[in-house]
């Protein structure tokens, strides 16, 4: 058997090394009851499968987010179904809930009784939909959109102008 050199060992140990605090910031799984008691931090990144029994909040989660209160701080994609979502940063998917907040970026579908979002592309479906700058499309009895809309103001629906 052929030894590895002491160059490439420790190039590999290196890489090891620098990689691992990037893969404690990922888990698959998280359950919590309210953050802090979970079982991921609220630094961490959840991959696969965020449950909240009352209040859950992580950087990202992606594929499936459930729950009572959900936040994350960058990033959501996939299904967020609670009463409340908050995204601090962007969001690509299906979100469900009673009140949907955006305070970045909306790609997809916003179905709630109140959507909120700072950019809105794809559809905000709600009984009052609100987005700073629109680039989509509003259904519901209130639309509003500060910019891009075609009424600033409209029922039924609104659209990018």
């Amino acid at each position: 058997m052929k030894s590895m050199p002491a160059g490439y060992a420790l190039a590999l140990c290196f890489t090891v090394l620098t990689a691992a605090p990037s893969m404690a910031r990922e888990k698959a799984v998280n359950l919590s009851l309210f953050t802090p008691i979970s079982l991921a931090k609220a630094e961490d990144s959840i991959t696969a499968f965020r449950f909240d029994f009352i209040y859950g909040k992580n950087t990202a989660v992606k594929i499936i987010d459930l729950g009572l209160v959900n936040q994350t701080t960058q990033l959501s994609n996939g299904l967020q179904w609670g009463f409340v979502n908050y995204n601090a940063g962007n969001q690509t998917g299906l979100q469900l809930a009673a009140f949907n907040y955006n305070a970045g970026t909306t790609n997809g579908l916003q179905l709630a009784g109140f959507n909120y979002a700072e950019s809105a592309g794809g559809l905000q479906l709600a009984f009052i939909n609100y987005a700073r700058k629109l680039g989509g499309v509003q259904i519901g009895a209130i639309n509003i959109a500060s910019e891009g809309g075609t009424f600033p103001v409209m029922v039924i629906a609104n659209w990018k102008k």
